[in-house]
């Protein structure tokens, strides 16, 4: 029976990441189903919060009524293991789960092992699991312990984007959509174009700079390898800004070193774009050979490889997006993953 749920967010929504975007437009589905979703900002700094920051966030969740349920977005959740023991015993618990904190690029030996600690310890006292993905899934049963059955896979949804026909005259475009951290490989796209001053192109990444130094190394990069001519930085766009530059570009190209899903190649794969990714993570569960070339994470040599090929060859292009526009009648839409985010918290309740 559906009624009241406590969303718990590390932050504003409406930060522009794909996992908040991802959070946003959950809340929006699940109103649509007839629940209705309390929105509840645990604070900034997750998944490293302040002491003030963290006691906040306890005092909050434990201020929600008992028996309602409480979903908790995996980016704060896999740090309050105290708060999740607790409210575990009076509230339906969900936590969801983007990618597990401790598979984030730069994080130190000792750091991957605490939050991994952290992250099982918070649960193994949930009563269900939303993961973003089928290898989300298997991650957290395989190296976290959360029994299979207690785990729902909810990817997200896609919007249907509007087909339009490209005009290939000029450079070729290349767009790059993620936040400015290490993790997104963008100095490995920067180093792999450097080699390539002979080729027509120009790229323009999307994305909020998240992290000051892969932003200021990422800048350093453009100008030493003479590029800033080439590369333009444009930040967080507005969304209808996103689908112009979607239509406007010819390869989608992102090289990250993992990610749990990855909601800009299904939406490069909704607009009819051939793709360039990696085998890391969950990318291949959405970009396939008839779409695009997935390369090892961090191979610079074969990142350039495929990157130089689909800019000299507009007939492979054209395949590969001719693949990607029958792809993308399959992917799952927001109302099919909202249908089953509201399942999983059914049958919790």
């Amino acid at each position: 029976m559906k009624g009241d749920v406590v969303f718990a967010v590390p932050g504003d929504l409406n930060i522009p990441t794909g996992g908040y975007a991802y959070d946003k437009r959950m809340v929006a589905e699940l109103r649509e189903l007839g629940w209705r979703p309390e929105v509840l900002n645990l604070g900034e700094g997750f998944p490293r919060p302040s002491a003030l920051t963290r006691a906040a966030a306890n005092a909050q969740l434990h201020d929600v009524s008992k028996g309602r349920p409480v979903v908790i977005d995996g980016l704060a959740f896999g740090v309050l293991p105290e708060v999740a023991e607790t409210l575990s015993v009076t509230h339906p618990l969900i936590a969801l789960v983007h990618h597990p904190l401790a598979l984030e690029t730069g994080l130190t030996p000792r750091d991957a092992a605490a939050l991994r600690e952290s992250e099982r310890r918070a649960l193994s006292f949930t009563h269900g699991v939303v993961a973003n993905s089928a290898t989300t899934a298997r991650v957290l049963a395989a190296d976290y312990g959360v029994p299979a059955e207690r785990i729902t896979v909810a990817p997200p949804g896609t919007d249907r984007a509007p087909q339009i026909r490209r005009d290939h005259s000029g450079p070729i475009a290349l767009l790059a959509v993620g936040s400015i951290v290490p993790r997104k490989g963008y100095d490995l796209l920067v180093e792999a174009l450097a080699g390539m001053l002979d080729l027509p192109w120009h790229l323009t990444i999307v994305g909020e700079a998240r992290d000051r130094a892969a932003a200021d190394q990422l800048r350093a990069a453009i100008e030493h390898h003479r590029l800033t001519p080439r590369v333009s930085l444009v930040g967080a766009v507005q969304p209808s800004r996103l689908t112009g530059l979607y239509g406007e570009s010819d390869l989608f190209v992102l090289p990250s070193r993992y990610e749990g899903f990855g909601m800009a190649y299904a939406e490069a794969i909704a607009h009819g774009l051939p793709v360039i990714g990696t085998t890391a993570g969950a990318i291949p569960e959405t970009v396939s050979v008839e779409v695009g070339i997935l390369v090892p994470p961090d191979d610079v040599a074969a990142l350039a490889a495929a990157l130089r090929r689909l800019i000299e060859n507009a007939e492979d292009r054209a395949q590969l997006a001719a693949g990607a526009r029958k792809a993308a009648e399959s992917l799952p839409t927001w109302a099919e993953s909202a249908k089953l985010f509201s399942d999983a918290i059914e049958r919790v309740v």
